[in-house]
């Protein structure tokens, strides 16, 4: 479940600073640079502090993570693509996204997990089990990394000036973007913070304290059953007695009937397919479903404004017919890249 690219990708060209890189254990650990030597529990907050320093310049924070059998550096020019794509898409045309209208300096951080396993069953289900581990409750550091980007892990936290913003306490955006298990991943680690008020709070006009959240969840080919956001990935949601939710824009998630890997392998490794493959079904919430659009269409509001939205792709994510994996990385595209931009711009 790898992401291919179409190319090599040059952080430098359209003002692309090169993403920051966190790295996790196994156990879902911070490590140290270069080391296997995981970073303390307690000392977690201080270690991302000092590697993990948000731009003053950049305008929108892009979380990016990988899925299965992913190499470090392949996650890493995937991010880059994608971004690079966006920049290019909005600079080409501005006037397209309206909201962006003060720039759009997108900046990126890639988390890197260990994904690798022997293929077959056994594999998928290791690998399956470690994206939730990573935000395992006194182990896992995925929902810390969220956390300081989103202004929890510091001392002192004040409310932002103004309005309450969809943003940072820097008055930034962040957007999460997923692939395959990364998806996974993303959702345990929002979810997880979410539940310890020191790291992340929700975001409702009854909690001034906790202004701030993710602005929108983007996840590409997600390898999960098709209601493991009823069963799984429920607190993600507002209800009538938790009002408030983690995320205040919508989850967007890409489906294709060409991704063999959430069609024909995720129904012998869960009995089910996968929401790559068909979407996603059972919900806690109402969902819309559309259609990926080309890069010169306009995504009316009334399509993503909502907490789930369905995304067909079956017309561009095709892949190959002789790939295992079919359509499952064939994401890495313009119009991808079109719909992560337009996504920023609604969470103005």
């Amino acid at each position: 479940m790898t992401a291919s690219r179409k190319r090599k990708p040059d952080p430098r060209r359209q003002g692309i600073a090169p993403p920051a890189e966190i790295e996790l254990n196994e156990q879902g650990r911070l490590i140290l640079p270069g080391s296997d030597t995981p970073v303390p529990v307690d000392r977690a907050a201080d270690h991302l502090a000092r590697g993990l320093s948000i731009p003053d310049w950049a305008t929108d924070i892009h979380v990016y993570v990988h899925g299965w059998q992913t190499k470090a550096s392949r996650a890493t020019s995937a991010a880059v693509q994608l971004l690079e794509q966006a920049v290019e898409l909005y600079e080409s045309a501005p006037d397209r996204y309206p909201a962006l209208n003060s720039g759009y300096r997108p900046w990126c951080v890639v988390v890197r997990w260990p994904s690798s396993s022997l293929p077959g069953r056994k594999g998928y289900e290791r690998i399956r089990d470690r994206a939730h581990a990573m935000s395992a409750e006194g182990q896992g550091h995925a929902p810390y990394v969220i956390g300081h980007l989103l202004g929890y892990l510091d001392a002192e936290r004040g409310d932002p000036s103004g309005p309450a913003v969809l943003s940072n306490r820097a008055g930034q955006y962040l957007h999460l973007m997923g692939h395959s298990f990364g998806g996974r991943f993303l959702c345990e680690a929002v979810q997880r913070a979410a539940e310890e008020p020191p790291v992340l709070g929700w975001s409702t006009p009854f909690d001034p304290r906790r202004p701030f959240t993710v602005d929108s969840m983007l996840i590409f080919q997600m390898a999960a059953p098709r209601d493991a956001f009823l069963r799984r990935f429920d607190t993600l949601f507002p209800t009538a007695t938790r009002p408030g939710a983690p995320i205040r824009g919508p989850i967007a998630l890409t489906h294709s009937r060409w991704d063999r890997a959430t069609g024909f392998w995720h129904l012998r490794a869960e009995k089910t397919p996968g929401i790559g493959h068909s979407g996603a079904g059972a919900a806690p919430v109402p969902q819309f479903s559309t259609r990926l659009l080309p890069t010169g269409t306009d995504y009316p509001q009334e399509v993503l404004d909502h907490r789930l939205v369905n995304i067909d792709a079956d017309w561009l994510y095709r892949g190959s017919c002789f790939h295992p994996s079919g359509a499952h990385s064939d994401f890495l595209r313009p119009e991808s890249a079109h719909l992560l931009l337009t996504l920023a711009d609604r969470s103005r």
